[in-house]
């Protein structure tokens, strides 16, 4: 693997607090991303979101998007549907339900902060999915193209 890849996002710093825009609580939009020392030789770059803090599972996926053209400047607020025109060529899979980004949500009845964890592979290919793909399809279909892996987690409270 190549150089350590840094992700930063002007919505958060990294265990910081998740703003509400990003949330099922406001206007439910992906935050923007920013990725240092992205490998020379990277072709694409894949996002998955998942909550740390379901008590039930280890993780509860709430967003999944791959074949992201290698870029330092992921934008915000990405559009919803199986594929999208910007980033070009990304396709989002099924997480939380629907292809689309769902940021955070949490049920009247859960106090507690929950974390979530954006994590970012970055490839040396684009993959060959349907966009009925769910994370298990994805990571299984990474293996053996991952150049590096990068996180920042948010936290949210309703």
């Amino acid at each position: 693997m190549s150089d350590v890849l840094k992700i930063t996002s002007p919505s958060f710093e990294d265990g910081g607090n998740i703003p509400v825009k990003h949330t099922g609580f406001g206007e439910n939009i992906s935050p923007a991303f920013r990725l240092e020392n992205l490998a020379d030789n990277a072709v694409s770059i894949v996002i998955m979101l998942n909550d740390l803090d379901i008590s039930f599972i280890s993780e509860y996926n709430h967003w999944i998007i791959w074949n992201i053209p290698a870029s330092a400047e992921i934008p915000e607020n990405i559009r919803y549907g199986a594929e999208v025109h910007s980033p070009a060529g990304a396709v989002q899979g099924i997480a939380y339900g629907k292809n689309r980004y769902r940021g955070p949500q949490q049920p009247v009845f859960v106090r507690s902060v929950h974390r979530y964890v954006f994590n970012f592979y970055v490839l040396d290919s684009f993959l060959t999915l349907e966009s009925t793909s769910r994370s298990t399809n994805v990571l299984k279909a990474m293996i053996g193209h991952i150049l590096q892996k990068g996180s920042i987690m948010g936290r949210y409270k309703r």
